[in-house]
């Protein structure tokens, strides 16, 4: 079953294991806005660098110039 997060902006449909703890919350709001973008970031191109691992593995005749365009397809057509 999906539980919804909201906001006054979003609305964002997650499932029970995807919900953040207490805790959590907690560590996230005594974080400075600048430490949250800087984590945030982090994780975007941790996320782009197991994309493309993945995709290496999937199709190991791709070139890299071949697997960074594809990478940035996908990112580019994301939809959250």
């Amino acid at each position: 079953m999906l539980a919804w997060l909201c906001t006054i902006q979003h609305c964002i449909a997650m499932l029970p294991d995807e919900q953040p703890s207490a805790m959590q919350i907690e560590i996230l709001r005594k974080m400075t806005p600048e430490r949250r973008w800087r984590a945030a970031r982090e994780l975007y191109w941790t996320v782009r660098r197991h994309k493309t691992a993945f995709l290496r593995g999937q199709h190991p005749d791709w070139s890299e110039d071949r697997l960074k365009d594809e990478v940035r397809r996908i990112f580019l057509n994301a939809r959250s």
